[in-house]
């Protein structure tokens, strides 16, 4: 069963805009102990020792790859910014 995962992405720079993004998170057990869990929509994945703790490195995991992203975004989108939306099949939302 997946978890639903809300990260809040906090940037220091007055300039960088904070959005708070929903990711959908499936947590496993591991097979030495344990929880394994992956983000569905992006290729991050972790574990911990607990299911807390495997959400909380998730959570963490998530923050950071989108800080990094969004710096290399920055560094070399040049022309217009648009916004899509996309319909996705319930399965996704789920």
């Amino acid at each position: 069963m997946g978890a639903v995962i809300w990260a809040q992405i906090c940037h220091s720079d007055a300039d960088a805009a904070v959005a708070t993004l929903r990711f959908t998170a499936i947590l496993e057990p591991a097979e030495e102990g344990g929880f394994i869990v992956r983000c569905v929509e992006l290729p991050v994945a972790t574990q911990g020792e607990t299911r807390d703790e495997a959400l909380a490195n998730v959570k963490e995991a998530i923050e950071g790859y989108l800080e990094v992203k969004a710096e290399q975004l920055k560094e070399r989108t040049r022309g217009e910014k648009v916004e899509v939306i996309v319909e996705a099949p319930s399965p996704l939302m789920t």
